[in-house]
C-alpha cells in the first residue's frame, strides 16, 4: 500500500536522506585555519616612511598591552609615573584617568633611580652605548662602540624621551625597542623600553619639562598587588654585528618609497619587438 505522503514532505525526506549519504560517504571537510589577528592599536604602521611590523598577539596578553585606566596613584596629572616592579608606565592625566602602557625596565642593579625631567624628544634618535656599558660589558657593546644612526636599526626604536636632573642629561631613556620581547621584563642596560607602537601613542601627549617620578616598591606592592614584580629577569642579549653593519641590513633599513624604488629599477623590462619578428 503506498502511503499518501505531500510532496513537500517527499522533497524533505529526500534531501535527508541525501545529506545521510553524502555524511557516510565523503571525507570530512577540514575547516580552514584561523586567520592571524591583529590586536587594535599594534598593526603594521607606516611612520616617517619606515614600516613598523605589527606587535605579535602573544606578546600582547594582559596586561602587557596599553589601555586607559582610573589612576590609582599618588601622582599630579602630567606626570609620568614609571613602576619598575609592575612594570608598568603611566602618563597621569586631569580627569582622574592614565594611559597605562608595558614597558620593560633594567636588569638587575641597573634600574634608573629618582625622579627626573624630560629636557629632549627625538623621532627615530640614533643610538651610542656611553662609556660605562663599554667598560662594563665590553662584549655586549663593544662591536658599537661607533654608534647605530636613526632608523629601524637603532635600539632605541621609533623614539627617545631624554632623561635629566639638575639640567645635566642622566643618559637613560625612555624609548621604542625593536626587541619586543622584552616588554614586560627586566631586560634592558637601565633605560625604560616600550612597544614602538606605544612610544608613538605617548611621544605626541608629554611635552618637554614632564615630571617623571620611580614609584617605590612598597607602593608598587600596595597599588600593583596583582602584578606586583611579575615578568622575567632577562640576560644581556648579543646582536651579531652584521646584522647591525651589514649591507643587507644597511638596505632595508631605509625609508619603504627607497626600497620600492630600488626594487622597481631592478624589475626587467619587456624587450622591444622589432618589425620583422611581427
Amino acid at each position: 500500500m503506498l502511503l499518501n505522503i505531500p510532496s513537500a514532505l517527499r522533497a524533505f525526506l529526500a534531501l535527508t536522506a541525501l545529506v545521510f549519504i553524502s555524511a557516510c560517504t565523503e571525507e570530512p571537510v577540514p575547516e580552514p585555519a584561523p586567520a592571524p589577528t591583529v590586536v587594535p592599536g599594534y598593526a603594521l604602521l607606516m611612520d616617517n616612511g619606515y614600516a613598523l611590523p605589527p606587535v605579535p598577539p602573544r606578546l600582547l596578553e594582559e596586561p602587557n598591552r596599553r589601555v586607559l585606566v582610573y589612576y590609582t596613584g599618588d601622582e599630579k596629572p602630567g606626570t609620568i609615573e614609571v613602576d619598575r616592579y609592575a612594570k608598568f608606565l603611566y602618563w597621569v592625566m586631569d580627569d582622574g584617568t592614565a594611559w597605562r602602557y608595558p614597558i620593560a625596565v633594567g636588569r638587575l642593579g641597573r634600574s634608573i633611580n629618582g625622579d627626573t625631567v624630560i629636557n629632549r624628544k627625538v623621532e627615530w634618535p640614533g643610538w651610542t652605548p656611553t662609556a660605562n656599558m663599554l667598560r662594563t660589558e665590553p662584549e655586549i657593546y663593544g662591536d658599537f662602540a661607533g654608534g647605530i644612526p636613526g632608523g629601524l636599526r637603532s635600539p632605541l626604536g621609533a623614539r627617545a624621551l631624554y632623561l635629566y636632573r639638575g639640567g645635566r642629561d642622566t643618559y637613560y631613556r625612555i624609548h621604542g625597542t625593536n626587541d619586543m620581547e622584552s616588554i614586560g621584563n627586566s631586560g634592558s642596560a637601565g633605560c625604560i623600553r616600550m612597544f614602538n607602537h606605544d612610544i608613538i601613542h605617548l611621544f605626541e601627549m608629554v611635552p618637554n619639562g614632564t615630571r617623571v617620578v620611580m614609584r617605590s616598591e612598597a607602593d608598587s606592592e600596595r597599588i600593583e598587588e596583582e602584578y606586583f614584580n611579575r615578568g622575567e629577569e632577562l640576560p644581556a642579549r648579543r646582536v651579531d654585528p652584521d646584522a647591525i653593519y651589514g649591507e643587507e641590513a644597511l638596505m632595508a633599513d631605509r625609508p619603504l618609497s627607497e626600497i620600492l624604488a630600488d626594487q622597481l629599477a631592478e624589475k626587467p623590462t619587456e624587450p622591444e619587438m622589432d618589425a620583422s619578428e611581427m
